[in-house]
């Protein structure tokens, strides 16, 4: 028997009291590990604020977005045993919402350069340092009279979330050491989403109220990394990782308060994963 691990991604078990995992495991795409690792790095993936907007040379944008990550289905939550001998069911869960602070540059031509970075600060138990970078190009689509701007989007998220993922601190446990999280410390674990994708959408542009919707592509490469010392001493550094491809749909609506002030909310969906919320707001700087 191996301990459970992932247990706030995967459902699955580790290694015995006194026989450390050190291993990499990689699962098929179909395998249930694999949804659960992908399902989170869909709400995590560096979607547009907003409707898109053709800014000038030297403009800057600052903004902000509040992302709301579900939780994955009971058929995600179990694992099939590629990696782990003993599938297992787990009641799994990240943090409800997603917090992502934005900044959008205007470098002329209808391109633009956004960037995000969440520092190390903790948060609930959770550590992230992560950031996300896009490059953008907006322009007129058809006629100019008709009001729609075409936006085309490169975008990539890199970085890790560290937290007590598999034995947070309510789950240690002395008693057994054939039960889960036999030791005294919670677990550090790390999970890195590696999404690389692209996007096209088509935005109106005539007043103060303008909706938006679009198709992306994205290659996801996720790991995820255990870090738990057990009773003994032994350490687990079970490693889970998986290569994957998603298609996303996407449409919001963005609302002008005033002229450098917009309100913006999208839905966002992974057909194969999970559909998300997004409320956002920016502000022009100039």
């Amino acid at each position: 028997m191996r301990r459970p691990i992932l247990a706030a991604l995967l459902g699955a078990v580790l290694a015995p009291a006194g026989a450390a995992a050190q291993f990499e495991c990689k699962v098929a795409p179909s395998s249930p590990e694999a949804k659960m690792l992908a399902w989170y790095a869909g709400p995590l993936a560096f979607a547009a604020l907003g409707p898109a907007a053709r800014l000038p040379f030297g403009a800057v944008v600052l903004g902000g977005d509040l992302t709301y990550v579900p939780s994955p289905p009971s058929s995600a939550r179990k694992s099939s045993g590629t990696c782990f001998p003993t599938p297992k069911s787990e009641h799994t869960g990240l943090a409800p919402v997603f917090p992502r602070p934005r900044i959008i540059v205007g470098l002329g031509g209808g391109l633009t350069l956004e960037g995000m970075y969440l520092p190390p600060v903790t948060v609930a138990d959770a550590t992230p340092n992560m950031g996300s970078v896009a490059l953008g190009w907006v322009g007129p689509l058809g006629s100019a009279a008709g009001g729609l701007l075409l936006s085309l989007r490169a975008h990539a998220t890199f970085g890790q979330v560290q937290g007590p993922i598999v034995c947070p601190k309510d789950a240690i446990q002395q008693a057994n050491l054939a039960q889960p999280c036999w030791g005294s410390t919670p677990s550090k674990d790390t999970y890195r989403p590696n999404i690389i994708g692209g996007e096209v959408a088509v935005a109106t542009s005539t007043g103060r109220l303008n909706a938006y919707g679009g198709l992306g592509y994205a290659s996801l490469t996720p790991r995820f990394q255990v870090d738990f010392t057990f009773q003994d001493g032994k350490k687990d550094r079970t490693k889970v990782r998986i290569d994957v491809t998603r298609v996303s749909i996407f449409g919001g609506l963005g609302y002008a308060l005033t002229k450098s002030v917009e309100l913006t909310a999208q839905l966002y969906s992974v057909p194969e994963d999970a559909t998300t919320a997004r409320a956002g707001l920016s502000w022009r700087l100039r």
